[in-house]
C-alpha cells in the first residue's frame, strides 16, 4: 500500500518515521525548546539526518488541557518554519486543526495536513479537497480543553474505528482518493492511560479500515503510566518499544520525538507472513465431520502458529465455509488467513508448517484431495522466491476465493512481495462463505487483549 502525499509518496510495508518539531512554548514535553525559527529549523534538519521521513511542524499545544492560541499566532509560529523546510526538499506534515493555518501551509509548501480534530470542520474538508496533501484523520472527542472529561466508551476500538471509518468516508465523498489518508486512533486524546493502551494493543483492527495508520506513543501519559515513568523526556525508550509494537501489528507512519531510538527499537522489526488454513477433515469420528470439529482442527493449528519461535500471531480472519477446490468430490472446508509476524526464514517457516500439519494428521496421498490440515505460506514480506520447494508469493494464491476473501477482511489494502494488488484478485475457485463471529472467529491471545 502507498501514503501519496502531494509530490511524496510512501511505501506503507516498511515503518515511516514522522519527528516531530513542536513550535509552541506549552507542548507537554518539549514546550519551548524549538520554538524560534533557527532552532526549529536545526532539530528538523537534525531528526532528517536521523532517519525521520516526514517533519510535522506543530504551532498550537494540543496537550490536555491546553488552552487554543488565534490562528494568526499560530501561523506566525509555523509559517515560516514550514516554508523552509519545504524548501529544502523535506516532506512538511502541519499540525492544525484549523483550515486558515492547513491553507496556508499547503500553500508554504506542506506535504500533510495532520488534524487532530479528524477533519470535522467543513472548512478543513474543503481545504483538503482543494490540494493534493496527504491527510492524518484523528479521533478525540471535544477538544483538547474538555477531551479528557469525555472518556466514556463502552467498547473503545470498536467505537474509535467506527468514527474514523465516517470521517474517512466524508473525504472521499468529496473525491479525496483513498491513498492520501491516513488514520490515527489518537492515544491520550479523550482516553485515559488504560484506553490509549487498548487501542494500541489492537492497531490491526483499524488496518481492517483499508487506509495507512498511524502509530503515535511518543511521551504519552499512557506511556508513563504502562512503564512507570513520570517524566515525558524519560519515556523515550518505552516509547520507541511502543512504537515497535505497533509496527508490527501494521501501523506504518510512527510519529516520534526521538528518532535515534525508534531506529534502535525498529532493528527487532520482523517480516510479515501471511499464513492460509484448510482443513475439510477432522480428527474425530465420522459422526461429527461438522463445521465445529473442521474449525476445532484449524484452531490448533493457531494454536501451534503462536508457540513458533520469535514468532507473534498479529491478526486473523474470521473462519469461512468453502467449496472444493480442484476435486470437487470430497467435503466442504473450512478456512482462514493469518498474518503473523516472524523471524523464521520462509524455507524454515515451511518446515515449521508441515510439522505443524503431520501432527495434526496430514497425509498427502492425493493432490488437491481431502485433508486434516493444509497450511500454505501465501505471501513473506519483501521475498519472492521461485522452485520445487517454495514459491512466494503464492502463485494460486489470487485465484481461490477462500484466500482472497479472508485476506480482504483482515488487510483489505494487501501488496504482495511481488507487488500484485490484492484488490485485482479475480478469484474463480472455491467459492467462500464467512461464518458468523460469534460461532466462528479466532480469538486472539490474552497479550493482544490489555
Amino acid at each position: 500500500m502507498l501514503w501519496k502525499c502531494a509530490s511524496f509518496t510512501f511505501d506503507c510495508q516498511r515503518p515511516i518515521i514522522m519527528g516531530v518539531v513542536n513550535v509552541t512554548p506549552d507542548s507537554f514535553s518539549d514546550g519551548g525548546q524549538f520554538n524560534s525559527f533557527d532552532r526549529a529549523l536545526q532539530h528538523a534538519r537534525d531528526l532528517q539526518t536521523r532517519g525521520a521521513h516526514i517533519i510535522d511542524v506543530g504551532g498550537e499545544s494540543t496537550r490536555p488541557g491546553a488552552q487554543p492560541v488565534s490562528e494568526e499566532e499560530e501561523l506566525v509560529r509555523c509559517i515560516d518554519v514550514v516554508r523552509a523546510l519545504a524548501q529544502e526538499g523535506m516532506c512538511v506534515s502541519i499540525d492544525t486543526r484549523h483550515a486558515r493555518v492547513a491553507r496556508a501551509c499547503v500553500c508554504a509548501g506542506a506535504a500533510i495536513i495532520n488534524d487532530v480534530s479528524g477533519f470535522r470542520d467543513p472548512e478543513m474538508r474543503k481545504v483538503a479537497a482543494e490540494c493534493n496533501a496527504g491527510l492524518v484523520v484523528m479521533h478525540m472527542k471535544g477538544d483538547p480543553t474538555t477531551m479528557q472529561q469525555q472518556t466514556n466508551y463502552t467498547d473503545i476500538v470498536a467505537e474509535v474505528r467506527d468514527y474514523l471509518r465516517e470521517r474517512c468516508n466524508l473525504l472521499q465523498e468529496m473525491g479525496i482518493a483513498r491513498q492520501r489518508i491516513c488514520v490515527d486512533p489518537g492515544p491520550g486524546f479523550g482516553k485515559t492511560a488504560e484506553q490509549s493502551r487498548t487501542l494500541m494493543r489492537n492497531l490491526q483492527e483499524f488496518v481492517h479500515l483499508g487506509y495507512a495508520v498511524m502509530c503515535a506513543p511518543s511521551r504519552k501519559s499512557y506511556v508513563g503510566a504502562t512503564y512507570g515513568i513520570e517524566k515525558p523526556l524519560d519515556r523515550d525508550e518505552a516509547s520507541a518499544q511502543e512504537a515497535l509494537m505497533g509496527a508490527e501489528l501494521g501501523a506504518c507512519v510512527l510519529r516520534m520525538h526521538n528518532v535515534d531510538a525508534t531506529q534502535a527499537a525498529l532493528k527487532q522489526f520482523r517480516p510479515l507472513a501471511v499464513v492460509a488454513l484448510g482443513c475439510n477433515v477432522a480428527l474425530v469420528d465420522d459422526a461429527a465431520q461438522g463445521v465445529d470439529a473442521k474449525i476445532a482442527q484449524l484452531n490448533m493449528a493457531i494454536g501451534a502458529l503462536c508457540s513458533l519461535p520469535d514468532t507473534t500471531l498479529v491478526d486473523a480472519s474470521r473462519f469461512y465455509e468453502s467449496e472444493p477446490a480442484y476435486k470437487e468430490d470430497q467435503p466442504a472446508f473450512v478456512n482462514a488467513v493469518v498474518a503473523l509476524r516472524t523471524g523464521i526464514a520462509p524455507r524454515d517457516l515451511l518446515k515449521y508448517l508441515h510439522a505443524i500439519e503431520n501432527s495434526l494428521g496430514r497425509v498427502r496421498t492425493e493432490e488437491n484431495g481431502p485433508r486434516t490440515c493444509d497450511l500454505d505460506i501465501i505471501d513473506y514480506q519483501l521475498y519472492v522466491s521461485d522452485d520445487e520447494q517454495l514459491t512466494l508469493p503464492h502463485p494460486r494464491a489470487c485465484e481461490r476465493y477462500f484466500v482472497v476473501d479472508p485476506l480482504r477482511e483482515i488487510m483489505p489494502s494487501f501488496v504482495f512481495a511481488n507487488g500484485v494488488k490484492l484488490a485485482d484478485a479475480q478469484p474463480c475457485f472455491g467459492k467462500a462463505e464467512a461464518l458468523t463471529r460469534s460461532e466462528a472467529a479466532y480469538e486472539p491471545p490474552a497479550a493482544q487483549q490489555e
